[in-house]
């Protein structure tokens, strides 16, 4: 029996890059022909140069709040997808709202790869709980599961006791679907006296898989693994695991996907180690996004996984990168504390934090400096009230003590009080 999906997901990974960016400047090229609002949104760019990593990064990252804008002012896509290879697919409304064409048959691969690391093969009945009313994500696992070559109940969602008892007749071997739902199916069949006992492994996304519940799935008979999907890319990460079915740290970037965790409100990349936003470059020939802003925090990891894949790792979702927040009646944007960073050099990391100083907000922003630099503090409040139009307090503070969680803005109130 194979070890892996294939041979991509052992391949030297400086190989793995040459690939992805001697396959991006044709893409890019071709993409832009075919998708005009891309095209205005990257206006001028020779996709020639977009060879390297570095290149990439000069690049704007496209947040999804400006392609909810694209597309109402252009519906359904705003000009980001090939609307001449629409035919014979399908399209989904994602909450936002956001317009998503259906993928080609090849990117079901990606979803593919996720449940063959959880242990899933060939032959393996899936009971699919992921919606297919709306949007994609009942659809992108279903095409995984059977491009894997395994047969799928299309269950949705609800309707808990007639899932039950189907589950109960057709005797599946997998879950997949959301986290805690098994569960709600597990407790249901055991008030009802049916057998669920067929289950043993599960692929589980769109929400966090907590370790008491992986704990309590595992105490069932269920080996559960998870995977991080996105309506625009399906599968970017997702996790491996040992021969007894236990989950090797951190989850595995996808083939065919650029994946780059930036600092939330920039396209700067971040250092490995450190929180920021993931964004994401695919190469869907439908629905060519570059440098889209997922929302989602996550960090990449250092070394490589034990299970002898070489894609390099992220640590899972970490939350939310959107953390515009309310001061005094304004909004205050990342990207606001962003451009304040940006006029000061020799600081290396910011935070602002929001408190309450009696019955009025209050904001400091906190600064960890870098190579020794004395940032001049009242200049650095004169940008900040210039920027965000609100003051605000400097705070240099020892390198390394800001929590490395991706937060920009920090709103640290207390709204029970």
């Amino acid at each position: 029996m194979k070890a892996y999906f294939d041979e991509l997901e052992t391949r030297d990974p400086e190989r793995r890059e040459a690939d992805l960016f001697g396959r991006l400047p044709g893409f890019l090229a071709g993409a832009l022909k075919k998708a005009p609002g891309l095209a205005r949104f990257l206006d001028g760019i020779d996709p020639a140069a977009i060879d390297s990593r570095a290149a990439l990064t000069a690049l704007p990252v496209l947040r999804k709040s400006e392609l909810m804008e694209f597309q109402a002012a252009n519906p359904p896509f705003g000009g980001f997808a090939d609307e001449g290879a629409m035919r014979g697919r399908r399209v989904f409304l994602s909450p936002g709202p956001i317009w998503e064409p259906e993928a080609p048959e090849e990117e079901a691969i990606h979803s593919a790869r996720a449940f063959f690391a959880a242990g899933i093969r060939p032959r393996d009945t899936v009971h699919n709980a992921f919606s297919y009313h709306l949007t994609p994500g009942g659809f992108l696992l279903d095409a995984g599961a059977r491009a894997l070559g395994c047969t799928v109940f299309p269950a949705g969602i609800g309707n808990t006791d007639m899932q039950v008892d189907a589950a109960a007749a057709l005797k599946p071997s997998v879950y997949c679907g959301t986290p805690d739902f098994l569960k709600v199916m597990l407790d249901r069949a055991d008030q009802a006296g049916k057998d669920l006992s067929s289950f043993s492994r599960g692929l589980v996304s769109g929400g966090a898989l907590f370790p008491s519940l992986r704990a309590e799935y595992a105490s069932r008979g269920v080996k559960v693994l998870q995977c991080y999907a996105t309506a625009e890319f399906g599968v970017i990460a997702y996790e491996a695991s040992d021969p007894d079915g236990n989950p090797h740290p951190g989850m595995l970037l996808n083939e065919n996907l650029i994946v780059e965790i930036v600092r939330p409100g920039t396209g700067d990349p971040v250092e490995d180690g450190e929180v920021g936003e993931v964004v994401v470059t695919g190469f869907n020939s439908v629905y060519p996004l570059v440098r889209l802003g997922t929302g989602d925090l996550s960090a990449i990891m250092t070394g490589t996984s034990p299970c002898g894949r070489t894609s390099r790792r992220i640590r899972g979702w970490m939350g939310r990168a959107d953390q515009r927040t309310k001061i005094k009646g304004m909004f205050v944007d990342p990207k606001q504390v962003a451009e304040v960073i940006r006029r000061h050099p020799g600081i290396a990391r910011a935070r602002l934090v929001v408190t309450r100083d009696g019955e009025s907000d209050a904001m400091a922003l906190k600064v960890e400096t870098s190579n020794g630099a004395v940032p001049d503090t009242a200049a650095l409040g004169a940008s900040l009230r210039d920027i965000t139009k609100l003051g605000g307090t400097i705070e240099i503070v020892p390198p390394g003590s800001l929590p490395n969680d991706g937060k920009v803005i920090a709103d640290d109130r207390d709204y029970s009080a």
